[in-house]
């Protein structure tokens, strides 16, 4: 009998194509893939229960980017897949030569911050995306004109090159602690 394989482990090694045998906390390949297979499709109703995700303005955001677009349904490997993002960086861990991008690395996790604000896919933030944010987290607390204000100001103090939105690149730039608030504590 396999130990339970804990959501860190599942992650870690979902996020590298191919489990590890033995995986970290002593669950086998096999184990990972009885698992797998025993596990119903999650929807979207099944990720809103998360108390986190309920007060999140993003919450919603954050739970569509497990679904496939037009899909109410995900699988565990993909919802594994997304999760790890918020796996807490290990400190004093470099990515091995030649192995892709851990999914909880800082350029990770930044990618996934600028996804949910890029919310039409064009590699821009504009101004009405960043108003939408702005709106979501912080609802009727400040006036419309005052969040135009504060969009307008974040476009410009960020916007480099002066096209009027924060590219991915300008995105990242910026002094975002995301190794810590992309984390869920129940991952480390």
């Amino acid at each position: 009998r396999h130990a339970a394989a804990t959501p860190h482990s599942l992650a870690g090694a979902l996020e590298q194509g191919k489990p590890q045998t033995p995986l970290p906390d002593g669950s086998s390949r096999t184990g990972l893939k009885r698992l797998e297979s025993q596990t119903q499709p999650l929807g979207k109703y099944d990720l809103q229960g998360i108390g986190e995700l309920a007060v999140n303005p993003l919450g919603d955001r954050i739970i569509n980017a497990f679904f496939k677009e037009g899909e109410d349904l995900t699988d565990f490997r993909s919802f594994i897949r997304v999760l790890a993002h918020f796996r807490p960086v290990e400190e004093g861990k470099s990515n091995e030569t030649g192995r892709p991008e851990p999914m909880n690395s800082r350029l990770r996790k930044l990618q996934f911050a600028f996804q949910l604000y890029d919310q039409d896919s064009d590699g821009k933030i504009s101004r009405d995306e960043m108003l939408q944010v702005l709106r979501l987290m912080v609802g009727i607390q400040v006036t419309d004109e005052q969040l135009v204000c504060i969009a307008e100001r974040t476009i410009q103090e960020a916007d480099q090159d002066g096209d009027g939105a924060i590219s991915f690149e300008e995105f990242s730039v910026e002094k975002l602690n995301v190794e810590q608030r992309m984390s869920l504590r129940l991952l480390k």
